[in-house]
């Protein structure tokens, strides 16, 4: 007779190893899919604008009609897979993401293609935390870093690989191969999930439909994600509409809160917010999220539009962090499985810290290789927060509840991506112009240095205007760089905020501890 230890030690989903390693990667294949779609798309949208005939600002729509349906969907998935199960739940919304992601490859028209783009992000709600909950199940207790390790690779490295992949696409072949590529990705990971797990169904339960609670989440999440998606091209709160989706975003998250504290069923478990390393986790986990997705923003902006990096070549400088990322996940995993996960945390912020400092230590005339030293302890920091983090968050989680936790912490996740997107651009642009304005009042038709710049255009034959113009482009893109140099240090000094912050919660309980999730 197994003793209580044992029992803590074996996986929720039992599988041989052989097919647990292949389950394991068909799992970490559909998160590698869905993150990789949210950021494949940004730097095609000049692209498929230009091929569909509209605006580069209505091509914009193609990015937020999916964040708007994927925020909506993903805290569904906690009641999705409490009713139906984890395993029906996870394999219907990676098929239904891989036909959603054919229709938006054969798309005939910008509506059509934004249609579909709705359908893919809503379908898309339960692949992301569907894959964590069974990372989880399917591994014992003592190995669970491990599986955090898995399901952190793939969340890493698919931010780096989207723009790299999607540059690539978009200078090589048409456009419409940012979609099909997920076609087989899609239809491995549904086969092969669905083959060992279909008969290891996790337990469900006859749910009432809690539709007030799922009108005011669609209320105030979507007019969230589109106030975020069009507000800096709207010029934030000096347009009336923004100021209007600020109302209904706020009004109705009150009005949401308030009925779900009071309903029987609610659509989403707050509750779990009692818990200290829940919430002090969720809120680490969103706001390291943000900073690293803001850089994985701003950095190829920068590198684009001022210092002459095709799409490809700005990819190309931001792979070395995932592939360090790839690297030193599983270390990260079997660490937390042997020491405070709270120090892993603490420094997976520092080595972040030191990689964005030395990013803000970079002028204009860096090199390749400049940019490439930062983005190597990028790489590691990030592999280290994720798993750290993540495992103070889930401590203590019970399998019945993994699912609404998993959903809740992944939804809080992307939405603080979406902060980090709107405000780093916003950031980006308003103190690149305070910079610009700053060095135009230094400077004077009446400097030497500035006569003998204009010489020497003059020698080279350019007319006084043109001189003047070079003059300018070089005031601009000095002016972004000072600018960007700002934004690397705001990210450090959080990061450290960050590495500090992690000590606010209880020393998780790893190994023979995290057998509590199995309890």
């Amino acid at each position: 007779m197994s003793g209580p230890s044992e029992d803590h030690d074996r996986p929720l989903i039992p599988l041989p190893a052989g097919t647990r390693g292949l389950t394991a990667f068909a799992l970490a294949l559909g998160t590698f899919m869905q993150v990789l779609d949210m950021t494949i798309a940004n730097v095609s949208l000049p692209t498929i604008a230009g091929n569909l005939g509209v605006s580069a600002n209505q091509g914009t729509w193609v990015i937020t009609s999916f964040a708007v349906s994927n925020g909506i969907s993903v805290p569904l998935t906690g009641w999705l897979m409490r009713r139906y199960g984890v395993v029906r739940t996870f394999v219907a919304s990676v098929t239904l993401f891989t036909i959603a992601s054919f229709f938006c490859g054969i798309a005939w028209s910008f509506e059509s293609l934004i249609a579909f783009r709705v359908l893919q992000g809503a379908v898309s709600g339960p692949m992301m935390p569907g894959s964590q909950a069974l990372l989880m199940s399917i591994y014992p207790s003592s190995r669970r870093g491990m599986a955090l390790a898995i399901w952190s690779m793939t969340t890493l490295v698919a931010p780096v690989a989207g723009p790299l992949l999607g540059g690539y696409i978009s200078d090589n072949f048409s456009w419409e191969w940012i979609f099909l590529i997920n076609l087989p990705i899609g239809a491995l990971s549904g086969l092969l999930c669905w083959r060992a797990l279909h008969d290891k169904e996790t337990p469900t339960e006859k749910l009432p439909v809690d539709w007030v609670g799922l009108a005011l989440l669609v209320i105030w999440v979507g007019a969230l994600q589109i106030m975020l998606d069009t507000g800096r091209d709207a010029d934030w709160f000096s347009s009336p509409s923004i100021v209007l989706l600020a109302v209904v975003t706020v009004v109705g998250f009150i009005a949401f809160m308030i009925w779900q504290l009071t309903e029987q069923h609610p659509i989403v478990d707050l509750s779990l917010f009692l818990g200290r390393n829940f919430t002090v986790g969720t809120l680490i986990t969103s706001i390291g999220y943000a900073v690293f997705f803001g850089n994985v923003v701003i950095l190829p902006l920068w590198l684009q539009t001022q210092l002459g990096y095709t799409a490809t070549w700005a990819g190309i400088v931001q792979a070395p962090a995932g592939l360090v990322a790839l690297l030193f996940s599983p270390l990260a995993g079997r660490l937390i499985t042997r020491a405070d996960a709270r120090i892993g945390a603490s420094m997976s912020f520092i080595i972040m810290a030191a990689g964005l400092y030395l990013r803000a230590l970079l002028n204009s005339q860096a090199t390749l290789f400049d940019f490439i030293v930062p983005m190597l302890l990028q790489g590691a920091g990030v592999a280290f927060f994720f798993v750290s983090v993540i495992s103070i968050t889930l401590d203590g989680i019970t399998p019945q509840r993994m699912p609404a936790a998993t959903s809740i912490s992944n939804f809080l996740r992307i939405v603080a991506a979406a902060f980090a997107t709107s405000i780093s651009t916003t950031i980006w642009d308003n103190r690149a112009s305070l910079h610009q304005s700053r060095l135009a009042e230094a400077s004077s038709i009446f400097d030497p240095k500035l006569q003998q710049a204009l010489a020497g255009l003059h020698d080279m034959g350019l007319t006084d205007q043109q001189s003047i113009a070079v003059l300018t482009r070089g005031m601009i893109q000095q002016a972004y760089t000072l600018s960007s140099i700002d934004y690397f240090y705001i990210s450090t000094w959080i990061a450290v905020m960050l590495a500090g912050m992690v000590w606010f919660t209880r020393k998780p309980r790893i190994a023979s501890g995290m057998a509590a999730v199995a309890d």
